[in-house]
């Protein structure tokens, strides 16, 4: 039987499409464009020839960033950042949520508690005496300093939180009928059952640590151990003093500085940056919406 749609309906639909791939457009338009100022020709960046494809194909400005040492060292640092700082998040938030998702009788404290980390969301110390906190306890100049600041992503913890709290509690009963402990239900019973949620929290991790440049400017006193996105803030604010420094280190980068030029070098340093959470987004996309539905405030 063939279903009648409504005008409305199609008016809807056909309005809803073109929204919403126009939205897709100009997410991924500037993606597109800064590729293709990467791949082309100086000349024809300089003139604002190029818009979604490269004019003159050619990779100078990649071998130009990669051939030099400060774009490296920055990746390494980001890199060393998210392998330390994911981990310590979704650790602090596991044991953190666990705890707090147990009712009033399980656990006497958890409204004391539960508000305390509320009011870390509502109300910040500011950003002065969080840098004397960091200074006096030896962290500035570390990659420490770019961990431990943030070691506690509230909001995800009450995501993490929520969704513990609507796990059947027939299944951690069953797990202490078995004899296990609090460590072993949270490991065996919970963490297995969790996973959408905890891929989602994950990835808000990942991304957090990996655009933050604003605390690297602020704890990092020597240049060297800019994390990337820091590093690449200040090459795209002062791009002239970083191409000086940059066609001076060698006579390889001296030769590839006539083939290249600061906006190609800023697109290419962009879209490098961009590839890890391209590449990594798609895999844990099929948890995103999952652990953000399973973690969300039941009525």
């Amino acid at each position: 039987m063939r279903i009648k749609i409504s005008l409305s309906r199609r008016l809807f639909v056909t309005v809803n499409t073109i929204a919403l791939v126009s939205m897709a457009l100009i997410c991924i338009l500037p993606i597109i464009n800064q590729l293709a100022v990467s791949l082309s020709d100086k000349n024809a960046v300089a003139a604002n020839r190029v818009l979604f494809w490269p004019i003159n194909f050619n990779f100078s400005a990649y071998s130009f960033i990669l051939r030099g040492n400060a774009f490296v060292r920055a990746l390494l640092v980001s890199l060393k950042r998210v392998a330390l700082g994911v981990p310590v998040n979704l650790l602090l938030i596991i044991l953190t949520a666990y705890p707090l998702s147990k009712s009033r009788q399980q656990f006497r404290m958890r409204s004391v508690y539960a508000w305390f980390y509320l009011l870390t969301i509502l109300f910040s110390g500011g950003l002065i005496p969080t840098y004397l906190i960091v200074r006096y306890t030896g962290l500035l100049d570390s990659i420490w300093a770019l961990v431990l600041p943030g070691a506690m992503p509230v909001f995800s913890m009450l995501v993490v939180m929520n969704y513990m709290r609507s796990l059947p509690p027939e299944l951690e009963e069953a797990a202490y009928v078995d004899g296990a402990n609090h460590i072993q239900t949270l490991v065996r019973i919970i963490l297995p059952v969790s996973t959408p949620t905890l891929a989602t929290v994950a990835l808000f991790s990942f991304v957090a640590h990996w655009n933050s440049w604003f605390d690297g400017q602020i704890y990092m006193n020597s240049v060297t151990n800019y994390p990337l996105q820091s590093y690449l803030q200040t090459m795209v604010v002062d791009v002239e003093m970083f191409f000086r420094t940059m066609s001076n280190t060698s006579s390889d980068i001296s030769q590839l500085v006539a083939l290249v030029n600061a906006r190609t070098t800023a697109a290419a340093q962009i879209f490098l940056a961009m590839l890890p959470i391209l590449m990594i987004y798609p895999f844990l996309q099929k948890y995103f919406t999952t652990g953000l539905v399973m973690g969300s405030v039941k009525g």
